[in-house]
């Protein structure tokens, strides 16, 4: 018995000169949350629509269920929900009329389905005679998420639907999403943000159409076998410069109010650096070990 959701092999897909996604594989078992992570223009966005059976790939093969993407993408878009990037949702319908509809495209009903997606849809209910154009970015992402649940799929393909919306949706809609897990449904969700690797059982990283890792993220960060430092000081744009000039740094990265830094012989005396940033005219300097996170696993592998 195959065990796999989604199995991806050699997959290309090229826009004329461009080769936008460069003979990737993995695979996603069945009740698996999988994130495909990784900046704009990585190749998410193609992979996503070649698996939800909007495009053809180039060359290579995918399957959902031991269906394949080309020849049987009838059966697979029946069973199978999506959220693109962009709200695609008519805008000029309310909110019970955008799910009424999508209901009655895949034969069924809000009240047949109601129990799978009453958790999402209860927290917009109270509006659902508001115009989808209407609603808040949050709210138009639950309208999103309901309306791709709606004929009770077994797979969940969401393309970085967490950007553009507020801190406290996007940790909403991440609780819903392990909640829909619980219940045996896969999903695969695509986004830019590194924080949210952690949330996933499995991830890949990818950049510019190639997968640079695929495990689970405590697994890769185990991998990150580099001394890592952050540093700090009143003027953050003068240390980049600084740092990067000293021969024995060798990479910095700006996270937050940080910047992480590595060493070339992987030894920083914390000491003699902050005393050397002071000569630079550096104040309130900060300098500490720290532990490595999935960003500063993703920086390095694209090194």
């Amino acid at each position: 018995m195959n065990d796999f959701a989604v199995e991806v092999n050699q997959l290309k897909k090229n826009y004329e000169k461009v080769e936008a996604v460069k003979g990737i594989s993995f695979s996603v078992s069945k009740g698996e949350l999988f994130g495909l992570i990784g900046p704009d223009g990585a190749g998410k966005t193609s992979i996503f629509r070649i698996l939800t059976t909007l495009i053809y790939p180039t060359s290579g093969d995918a399957k959902i269920f031991g269906l394949d993407v080309v020849n049987d993408y009838r059966k697979i878009r029946s069973n199978m929900g999506y959220m693109p990037q962009r709200f695609s949702l008519y805008q000029d319908l309310s909110v019970e009329e955008n799910l009424n509809f999508f209901a009655t495209i895949f034969g069924t009903t809000i009240e047949e389905n109601y129990d799978l997606i009453k958790d999402i849809y209860s927290q917009i209910e109270p509006f659902k005679n508001r115009l989808a154009g209407r609603l808040s970015g949050g709210m138009k992402q639950k309208l999103a998420l309901s309306c791709a649940l709606i004929h009770s799929p077994d797979i969940l393909i969401l393309d970085e639907p967490t950007t553009g919306v507020d801190a406290v949706s996007r940790k909403e809609f991440w609780e819903m999403l392990i909640r829909l897990k619980e219940k045996g449904i896969t999903i695969l969700v695509s986004t830019p943000y590194m924080d949210e690797a952690n949330l996933c059982d499995r991830v890949a990283l990818i950049q510019n159409g190639a997968i640079l890792s695929i495990d689970k993220p405590d697994a890769i960060i185990q991998h990150f076998n580099r001394k890592l430092w952050a540093v700090k000081s009143g003027n953050m744009y003068q240390l980049i410069h600084d740092l990067k000039s000293m021969d024995k740094i060798d990479t910095v990265y700006p996270f937050g109010e940080y910047l992480h830094v590595t060493s070339k012989n992987e030894f920083i005396d914390e000491n003699k650096l902050e005393s050397e940033l002071n000569q630079k005219k550096h104040q309130n300097t900060e300098i500490h070990e720290i532990s490595a996170n999935i960003e500063d696993c993703f920086m390095e592998l694209m090194n």
